[in-house]
């Protein structure tokens, strides 16, 4: 096994785990789950009530909260026709209703919905959010042996202005509830008041939240998987449920902080100001053709206890995933981002996303600004690839030695590897020292894959032909759809595989493919393998992939010919050939297991 055969089974090696990790896994297990979604589907539907929650039921799901209750109160319920008013400034409209008190439609004012009309143009539409009819909140009320949903009783508007609104209903002759909104200029927060006056409840209240999210981006396949239920327990970490298959979480006897329902860009959050108990979050899919994008359910519990003095204070944010409103609006809400997990986002949060504002300050054009990033980033890491360079150069060098080697060896392949490894031994020449450089810059590609589709300031921000810098390019349209291809071609993702060619020859002329021509043809196969699966990547990350194989190239052609000097190598390899050589190590360890594979070898030879 010769150098270029080690280095093109460990690229392929690390090619294969990203593959499987960020791309064949989510596929495989949506191709697994479809048919299980359009049962679970069909099986959600039947079991959500239109307008009473049967007593039976609710006494099952809701243990903890109603105990002592035996059925759910509906006599209670006013006559009072519904009424809806709208709290609003500059960003966001959030309409409520006095049927049930609740949130029924939230518009955010500075962003649209951009969708196809039927002749195939795109439209764009402001961007909603909690609207759709089939949405439930509620919560359920002990009141003298009953539980009273609130869903169904139509309050009473004390007082509403632009910016606040308290509504009002009797649910004893010695309680009343009293629910009160207000919203801040300048901020997608929505404070959120629970009072009760006269008599207050001497158990838990429970919480039902059943939200269907609304498709909101071009791209359906990344926004199905960025979307899901996440929470934060109290001195935890944050968590979620899967975003790519059903999936339920109970957090029996723990406290939650915070409970969000994340798409891709945006989200709507409860916040409280104490803590809530007993959550249950869920995620159910639905089929890729619903009107819908997922359902996600959540239960939980507000404890007694949190009612001192008649009232308890939540908070909901509704809006944009924007990192610092998050940051500020609860601990630790920021994470909901999808920025990735371990080394990879600790590279988003504190190293590319810094770079990226820092950068935002001076460029307005959101292509310009990922080109000045590449650039940037190759800056950095310019030492690694200083010394891949380095590593190609020293080969290079050593080429008429290994091509003498093949003339003298060439029946016999073992021979010919171990002789080979003898003389990068006695040269000072490490065959992997081009690729452990590229492989230690892959953390940062990997990131970056996450950073694009994750970030909303890149959201429906146009470079040269691409429209939306979170979704593909569509440079052209296919009369036909090609499995896992589509049928839009993405030019930028194109453009990244032609270059990734290019550079691909202009690497490999000092490595040689004789011992084993198949490397030759994989090295050319896999860009255009790759060109399949990015066709429908986020336009930011083939930009900025584009941009890194042309400087790339640039960084390759110039180094062979500013940087090194073939002659000066060949000087100062021979000063090592005269060096006393260390004992041991990885090139003793090779040169003896392909004595030992010779000589199994040969004796096999002699047996026949």
């Amino acid at each position: 096994m010769d150098r270029n055969t080690i280095i093109g089974f460990i690229l392929i090696f690390a090619v294969i785990m990203v593959w499987n990790q960020f791309f064949f896994q989510p596929e495989m297990e949506a191709a697994k789950i479809k048919q299980h979604q359009q049962d679970s589907l069909k099986a959600l539907t039947e079991s959500i009530p239109n307008t009473t929650i049967d007593s039976n039921s609710a006494n099952q799901n809701r243990k903890s909260a109603i105990a002592d209750s035996s059925s759910i109160d509906s006599n209670s319920i006013s006559q009072t026709k519904e009424e809806t008013r709208t709290l609003s400034n500059d960003l966001v409209a959030i309409e409520l209703s006095s049927k049930g008190a609740a949130i029924k439609n939230v518009k955010l004012s500075k962003y649209n919905r951009i969708f196809k009309d039927q002749s195939g143009h795109d439209q764009k539409e402001t961007l909603m959010m909690m609207n759709d009819k089939k949405n439930v909140f509620e919560y359920l009320i002990p009141v003298q042996g009953k539980v009273i949903s609130t869903k169904d009783l139509i309050f009473q508007i004390r007082k509403s202005s632009n910016q606040e609104i308290e509504f009002e209903t009797s649910l004893s002759p010695e309680s009343k509830l009293v629910l009160s909104y207000s919203l801040k200029e300048g901020h997608y927060i929505l404070d959120h008041q629970i009072k009760f006056e006269g008599k207050i409840p001497d158990s838990s209240i429970a919480v039902i939240w059943n939200n269907y999210l609304n498709h909101l981006e071009a791209n359906s396949s990344y926004e199905r998987n960025y979307s899901s239920v996440y929470f934060k327990e109290k001195d935890q970490d944050p968590d979620y449920c899967s975003c790519t298959k059903d999936d339920k979480i109970a957090l029996q006897g723990k406290s939650v902080q915070w409970i969000s329902h994340v798409n891709q860009f945006f989200n709507s959050s409860i916040i409280s100001s104490a803590d809530f108990v007993n959550a249950e979050n869920e995620t159910v899919m639905l089929p890729q053709n619903a009107d819908n994008l997922k359902l996600i359910k959540t239960k939980f519990e507000i404890p007694a206890s949190q009612f001192s003095g008649g009232q308890t204070n939540l908070q909901w944010y509704i809006g944009p995933n924007i990192y610092s409103n998050l940051k500020n609006a609860a601990p630790d809400l920021e994470s909901i981002i999808p920025y990735g997990w371990s080394v990879f986002g600790t590279i988003n949060r504190y190293v590319i996303r810094p770079l990226f504002l820092f950068l935002e300050n001076f460029i307005g054009s959101k292509g310009i600004l990922i080109l000045l990033m590449t650039l940037i980033v190759k800056i950095v890491v310019f030492p690694l690839g200083y010394k891949m360079l380095q590593s190609q150069a020293k080969m290079t060098a050593l080429k008429p030695e290994i091509d003498k080697i093949k003339a003298k060896y060439k029946d016999d392949m073992q021979k010919q590897q171990m002789e080979t490894m003898k003389i990068y031994n006695e040269f000072g020449v490490n065959p992997l020292g081009g690729c452990f450089p590229l492989l230690l810059q892959m953390p940062i590609w990997i990131a970056l894959y996450r950073f694009f589709p994750a970030t909303i300031e890149f959201r429906q921000e146009s470079f040269l032909w691409a429209t939306d810098l979170t979704s593909y390019d569509v440079f052209a349209t296919l009369p036909f759809s090609i499995p896992m291809f589509g049928a839009t071609v993405s030019l930028f993702a194109f453009l990244w595989m032609l270059s990734t060619l290019v550079f691909t020859y202009y690497s490999s002329k000092s490595m040689d493919f004789s011992s084993n021509p198949a490397m030759l043809y994989m090295q050319y196969l896999m860009p255009v393998m790759f060109w399949v699966m990015f066709n429908k990547t986020a336009a930011g990350l083939t930009v900025y992939m584009f941009f890194s194989n042309l400087l790339n190239i640039a960084q390759t052609i110039l180094g062979k010919n500013f940087l090194f000097d073939t002659e000066k190598i060949r000087a100062k390899l021979e000063l090592n050939k005269s060096k006393p050589k260390k004992q041991g190590g990885f090139r003793d360890r090779f040169e003896s297991l392909m004595k030992e594979q010779q000589r199994i070898q040969q004796e096999k030879l002699k047996k026949k």
